[in-house]
């Protein structure tokens, strides 16, 4: 469960910019897990709606990328190589301005407060706070060039774990690679609770369903991922894994060598040759499987989304979503919104985060209802180019009276492309300048009766 994610500096989020998940409407037709001992319910669904580069997707990257410094800072990170960021490049002094990354979740029922800073170099400050019963408690505190500050409630090896701690590595991932079981359980956290799904993640996706159908075959037709892949209609009744044969398995070794001895220590391999995926479909006929590449892309992205979405819901955890409608149809889409919002579906309070264009899921036509307290907008500051995430509630709404699509297309919100009607005479002229040349003479000469080149 996640409350509230907090960036600067990353990408083209130059301020402090904040997603909150928390409540601020009681709607009993959408699941709101309460949070003992604040106060707080969280909604299941948060939308980022937003025009072409104005920064949505960073949104989404901040959470990933977040997450990626979490598991990676202390095993892969080039000890020597300082971090590998990507701060707001709209500003002279990119290298002067560290980024930072607050996350605020609940662990086994308690509200944990997790943050750090980092410039190119090194981590400058990191911190860890969770807060029992509502009172604050101090795990770790971490400045550079400063002794580490420890709780006292923080047990175990706390400063054997700090001499192992590099200028480039996060005290957090240290302690988990050690073994540490107190901040371990907040490792995994990051590494369980907390999935992003992008195309740059494809692979990893669909081999994640794959293992999870395969699974499902010994329990009948109410298995997760099949009813899944036969909800979408898309004519699939099963995935089929096939055993790479020898000369691709002696290919991939020879590929994967080749990597390494390039990249050294600073590439990953996946050790096994991926395994060929088929499609099947069934009919009157009997089974046909199809190659992966051969289906269409709606059902490829939807194929890549069922092992996340079946653990997501499963577990209770959070899925963060690039650009959900790509590639997928709109009453796809509202479906698997729907399912986040179901108390019946959703009945451990998962919880989806998302990127999108698709503004018919703010409309009346849709199945399900977002309110004014899941949905938020992204703009860029015309001076700096900088991203400002802000949320529905900034507005007077009123969830069952307005219709909320037509007040966003119409740039009620804001968050809209500003179309120029004077560039748009400027293109219509130029045309008509390149057509005044040869094209248009001899079109001209065409509806005179006239041969081309006649005189």
């Amino acid at each position: 469960m996640l409350l509230r994610f907090q960036v600067t500096n990353h990408a083209s989020l130059r301020d402090e910019q904040e997603l909150s998940l928390i409540a601020a409407d009681r709607h009993p037709d959408r699941v709101e897990t309460e949070l003992p001992g604040t106060g707080h319910r969280v909604v299941p669904v948060a939308v980022v709606y937003g025009t072409n580069a104005s920064g949505k997707s960073n949104v989404i990257d901040a959470l990933r990328w977040m997450r990626s410094a979490v598991l990676s800072s202390f095993r892969t990170w080039d000890p020597s190589g300082g971090v590998p960021r990507r701060p707001f490049a709209m500003r002279q002094d990119t290298t002067a301005h560290p980024s930072v990354f607050e996350a605020e979740f609940a662990l086994d029922g308690v509200r944990h407060e997790f943050g750090f800073s980092v410039d190119d170099d090194r981590v400058i400050e990191e911190w860890l706070f969770y807060y029992p019963e509502g009172r604050q408690r101090r795990l770790y505190e971490r400045k550079a060039g400063e002794p580490m500050i420890f709780g006292r409630w923080l047990t175990g090896q706390r400063k054997v774990i700090a001499e192992l701690l590099r200028p480039n590595s996060l005290y957090l991932s240290v302690a988990a690679a050690q073994g540490h079981k107190q901040l371990g359980a907040v490792y995994r956290w990051f590494q369980q609770s907390l999935r992003v799904a992008t195309d740059n993640d494809f692979g990893q996706r669909l081999g994640h369903t794959v293992s999870l159908c395969l699974d499902d075959r010994g329990q009948g037709g109410g298995a997760p991922v099949m009813a899944l892949l036969r909800f979408a209609d898309l004519g699939v009744s099963g995935l089929e894994v096939a055993e790479p044969d020898e000369a691709a398995r002696e290919e991939y070794r020879r590929i994967t060598q080749a990597v390494r001895e390039v990249l050294g220590d600073k590439g990953r391999v996946q050790e096994q040759i991926p395994a060929p995926v088929r499609v099947e479909h069934t009919t009157a006929d009997g089974v046909f499987p199809l190659d992966l590449a051969e289906e269409s892309s709606g059902t490829r992205t939807w194929i890549g989304l069922i092992g996340p979405v079946v653990t997501v819901l499963s577990s209770g955890s959070v899925l963060c979503v690039d650009e959900l409608d790509a590639r997928l149809h709109p009453y796809l889409v509202d479906a698997l919104v729907g399912m986040f919002q179901s108390p019946e579906v959703n009945s451990r309070g998962a919880q989806l985060i998302f990127s999108t264009h698709e503004a018919a899921l703010l409309g009346r036509n849709v199945r399900t209802q977002l309110f004014r307290d899941q949905v938020w907008f992204t703009e860029k500051d015309p001076a700096t180019l900088a991203t400002r995430l802000f949320p529905m509630t900034e507005f007077r709404v009123r969830d069952s009276a307005e219709n909320l699509e037509k007040r966003y297309l119409t740039g009620r919100y804001g968050a809209v492309p500003y179309l120029d009607d004077d560039a748009l005479r400027d293109i219509a002229a130029a045309f008509q300048l390149v057509g005044g040349g040869h094209g248009a003479g001899q079109a001209a000469g065409a509806d005179e009766g006239r041969t081309p080149g006649a005189a």
